[in-house]
């Protein structure tokens, strides 16, 4: 019998409200794009460490799992770990090159208030 897979547990972001923000921002996508992006996500969360191109870390503790869609758009899910979990703040797709600073910030606040 072979050992149990090490996993991080993945987990959404919920506002004060009780609202996930993420799943609701997944079940606006089409199907094939949420099965990709799950697909990266289940890259995190059973082979953590994952580096490129799969996550990308950026300041302050704030992650990102990098997904090419079905649809031949981008998207990004940025996350942090709190407790030893994998949460999922905030997810977008991506329409140019860099970034955008908003979908970073938005990402920074939600971690801030998950570490509270």
């Amino acid at each position: 019998m072979s050992d149990p897979i090490d996993k991080i547990e993945a987990i959404l972001y919920r506002t004060l409200s009780g609202n996930e923000p993420v799943r609701e921002w997944l079940l606006a996508l089409p199907k094939d794009d949420r099965k990709s992006i799950g697909v990266d996500i289940a890259r995190v969360h059973y082979g953590w460490p994952v580096g490129m191109p799969t996550c990308l870390a950026w300041n302050d503790g704030v992650w990102e799992v990098r997904s090419n869609l079905a649809s031949d758009q981008i998207a990004r899910i940025l996350f942090c770990f709190n407790e030893e979990k994998m949460v999922l703040l905030h997810g977008f797709i991506k329409k140019s090159q860099k970034t955008p600073e908003s979908d970073l910030s938005i990402g920074r606040t939600r971690k801030k208030e998950v570490k509270k």
